[in-house]
């Protein structure tokens, strides 16, 4: 028996918030491609961990000063590459569980390094799709 949210008219609203969060990962991505730079952001990150209130944890620090800073590099070619992997992957509705989880992955990343911005919501919508993957995928290449 399928579930409510498996209904293929409800996994309308579910295809939609996929693609929706995907157009939103691929023009992220696609804003970073030649231009982008995380050592900025980084140090900004590491910059929030000081102080009275820091932001940023401290064994998050350690691995962004230690690990992330030190591979800057190739950070700024994976970070533009996967949000753009990401998007597509929802847009198109292939490879949706790694694209979701992918895509989370960096929205926490990007939390723990004391940027809000719409971080919140993009990790949020792809934790509902994954609850409710049946309907996620259900308009989508995975389906087949």
């Amino acid at each position: 028996m399928r579930r409510w949210y498996e209904n293929r008219w409800v996994a309308i609203v579910w295809a939609t918030l996929r693609i929706w969060l995907g157009v939103q990962w691929l023009e992220a991505g696609w804003h970073k491609l030649g231009a982008f730079d995380a050592g900025g952001f980084l140090q900004g990150a590491l910059a929030k961990a000081g102080g009275e209130a820091p932001v940023v944890q401290g064994w998050y620090a350690a691995f962004l000063e230690h690990i992330a800073l030190p591979n800057v590099k190739i950070i700024n070619i994976v970070i533009p590459a996967g949000e753009i992997l990401v998007g597509l992957g929802l847009i198109v509705g292939a490879l949706t569980i790694p694209a979701l989880i992918a895509g989370a992955f960096m929205n926490l990343n990007f939390l723990l390094a004391g940027t809000i911005s719409t971080n919140p919501i993009l990790l949020a919508v792809a934790i509902v799709l994954l609850f409710v993957i049946n309907g996620t995928v259900y308009y989508g290449v995975d389906r087949f």
